[in-house]
């Protein structure tokens, strides 16, 4: 279960939308001993540009590893899907604020169901906004770049509200329980700062997957051991 996972370190999920689709199972091979979680992103054509990844590829792809995986819902109606990748293998499924008022009936189904709760904001979401749902989610997962789009720069902006979000959930007592991850424009450049805002793990695509050299590549993830925050 991804709750297992330590919390001494950054935790590095692989976005398997930055795999090879060709050679699904030889890339899940390769990054598998390294990969704390896999990231999965589902979109819709609807919520945000193009399609992205289904429940039956998701079953089919469960029994190469052990390592959870993540359902990132970009969808309209995500309540509607949450079932079909929970019985495909979600360990934990996120959904965004911008599903508005569905979102609490959603992280109360994903937990009926057995499996770990989060809630994403785009970059126009206030942060004050998840409040009244923290104690529902068990992730917070910060969008860094526009949802759907690959190879942009971060907004400035993120690093202030990874920030906002680990004092938010530290003034409400909440800091061993809700974890926040960071997900876009995930680079050499921003992970460092990421981290000294107080990010728990982030979604690494093309960092993970395209790297030459995967056991320096995640030594220097890993080497990134201390999570102060900047909370005063």
């Amino acid at each position: 279960m991804w709750t297992r996972l330590p919390d001494s370190r950054l935790l590095v999920e692989a976005s398997l939308w930055s795999a090879d689709f060709k050679y699904f199972a030889r890339e899940m091979e390769r990054i598998d001993p390294y990969a704390d979680m896999y990231h999965i992103d589902v979109t819709d054509g609807h919520f945000v540009p193009g399609f992205l990844f289904f429940a039956d590829l998701v079953a089919g792809l469960r029994p190469l590893t052990k390592k959870p995986f993540h359902v990132h819902l970009m969808t309209d109606n995500p309540i509607n899907h949450v079932d079909d990748f929970i019985a495909a293998g979600a360990d934990l499924v996120t959904v965004h604020m911008e599903n508005g008022p569905i979102v609490p009936a959603v992280l109360n189904l994903i937990h009926r169901k057995g499996a770990a709760s989060g809630l994403a904001l785009g970059l126009d979401v206030p942060i004050e906004t998840i409040k009244p749902y923290l104690e529902l989610t068990d992730l917070i997962l910060i969008m860094g770049t526009p949802m759907g789009i690959k190879g942009v720069k971060p907004s400035p902006f993120v690093y202030e509200r990874v920030n906002q979000t680990k004092k938010l959930i530290l003034s409400l007592g909440l800091q061993n329980v809700v974890k926040v991850f960071a997900d876009g424009g995930i680079r050499e450049n921003t992970v460092p700062e990421l981290r000294a805002s107080g990010v728990d793990g982030v979604v690494a695509g093309s960092l993970a997957f395209k790297s030459n050299n995967l056991d320096e590549t995640f030594r220097w993830f890993h080497s990134m051991e201390t999570n102060p925050g900047r909370l005063t």
